[in-house]
């Protein structure tokens, strides 16, 4: 595959990457701290309207995004050999891509879980939003990461 077809995929894969990283990068950097800052009667009173929001605006990059990444690693590997540097930043992101959803499930899915239900006392909530903000960061971390390989896939 020569040209355009040989990049379309990690094309995809960088732009579904990029478009999670940003959205990521924007709930860190303004929603984040904004929720912090509310006491605990007004961050469950906004919880039921914004968080089903913001799980229909993320889901669907959340999902599109590390199957791009491995097909593009499937389609980079079998064109330039999976050792080659191009394959090797085609696997790294899709590694990292995939391990989003790990990290969904493995702490975000209950945590938010905890703040529907309301299990999370008003005493224990500046904690849980201190936890809730340190396991986002790594996300936005892992995602950014994820994307810049990316990028280094369309140019290596």
């Amino acid at each position: 595959m020569t040209g355009l077809a040989a990049h379309v995929l990690p094309l995809l894969a960088a732009a579904g990457l990029g478009l999670l990283a940003g959205a990521l990068l924007a709930e860190d950097r303004l929603l984040v701290p904004y929720w912090r800052t509310l006491p605990a009667e007004t961050f469950f009173a906004l919880h039921p309207t914004f968080g089903p929001l913001l799980y229909r605006f993320f889901t669907p990059l959340t999902i599109a995004a590390p199957p791009a990444a491995v097909l593009a690693a499937i389609q980079v590997a079998l064109q330039s050999g999976s050792l080659s540097a191009r394959g090797l930043s085609a696997i790294g992101a899709a590694v990292l891509a995939c391990s989003l959803i790990g990290i969904y499930l493995g702490f975000f899915k209950a945590a938010n879980e905890a703040f529907i239900r309301h299990a999370v006392s008003a005493a224990e909530l500046p904690a849980a939003l201190a936890r809730w903000a340190s396991w986002h960061r790594a996300r936005v971390i892992v995602c950014l990461s994820a994307f810049g390989l990316s990028l280094g896939t369309l140019v290596a």
